[in-house]
């Protein structure tokens, strides 16, 4: 039995490895077809192709990541060691974390998709008129930008509405948005453990700041910019937003175990028990 446990534990290691590192291959690949003059009319299927090609790779990628953490989140719960890993996983498994994890992943997710331009809102511009683009409709924009900015998925969902996948974007807005909730989580069993005490309330607060807006940059800066103005900024803001984003993983990834060691009993056990 303990083998079989640990044997699951490795796969899910493997599981997440594998997945950041076929799809890191992945974007390095394909930037090596960003040269406009790649871009030929007889090119230009192959091109498409690959792109598709892509998209079907990093999704494949992203739900091994997936299914790699949950394995390793089970496993440390049926271990049931010492270790802040092990605190975290119990702390996140009982119903009330995880309904908490599941609400903040998606309103996150859905912030996240308005501020960094995957759902774009227009009021001032229809698309039918400035961009010839037919209600509802979508393409892929093989070529030519950064790497990880290509290929481009742009939808049309009605006139003023659409999406703007960009496959940074989207890495970012599942990592950022799984830490988020990871990290609302974990605070709300801490805040239930340690109401009143200083020490919790402490982290909470600086939890709270660091959580809360990863990608309140370009939001603000939005809303200070003229209408026009902001439009024609949109690209720029998105690589900028996009870099801002990446700094601030590591503190969404610093923070639970903060909150975990505040989850520990004398002898290093868990608060709280596994259910």
């Amino acid at each position: 039995m303990t083998d079989q446990i640990t044997k699951k534990g490795q796969n899910g290691k493997k599981l997440i490895i594998l997945g950041f590192v076929s799809i890191a291959i992945l974007f390095m690949m394909y930037s090596r077809y960003q040269d406009p003059e790649l871009l030929t009319p007889d090119a230009m299927d192959s091109i498409l192709r690959l792109a598709n090609g892509f998209y079907i790779i990093m999704l494949a990628g992203i739900g091994a990541i997936a299914y790699g953490v949950y394995l390793f989140h089970k496993h440390k719960i049926e271990q049931n060691k010492k270790d802040l890993f092990t605190i975290i996983a119990i702390t996140t498994w009982n119903a009330k974390s995880r309904r908490v994890f599941l609400v903040t992943f998606v309103v996150y997710g859905v912030f996240f998709s308005l501020a960094s331009g995957t759902l774009v809102y227009q009021p001032e511009v229809n698309f039918v008129e400035h961009y010839g683009a037919e209600i509802p409709s979508g393409f892929i924009s093989p070529c030519c930008d950064a790497p990880g900015y290509m290929p481009k998925i742009i939808v049309y969902l009605t006139e003023h509405v659409g999406l703007q996948i960009i496959p940074i974007n989207l890495m970012l807005q599942v990592v950022v948005s799984y830490l988020v909730g990871l990290n609302a989580a974990i605070a709300v069993s801490a805040y239930t453990i340690s109401r009143g005490g200083r020490g919790m309330s402490s982290v909470g607060a600086a939890t709270g700041l660091f959580i809360a807006c990863p990608t309140c940059a370009g939001t603000f800066l939005s809303i200070f910019i003229g209408t026009a103005s902001g439009i024609a900024l949109a690209s720029t803001l998105v690589q900028l937003q996009t870099l801002f984003i990446a700094i601030s993983i590591p503190i969404l990834l610093a923070t639970p175990f903060i909150m975990a060691k505040k989850l520990r009993n004398a002898d290093g056990s868990c608060k709280i028990n596994p259910s």
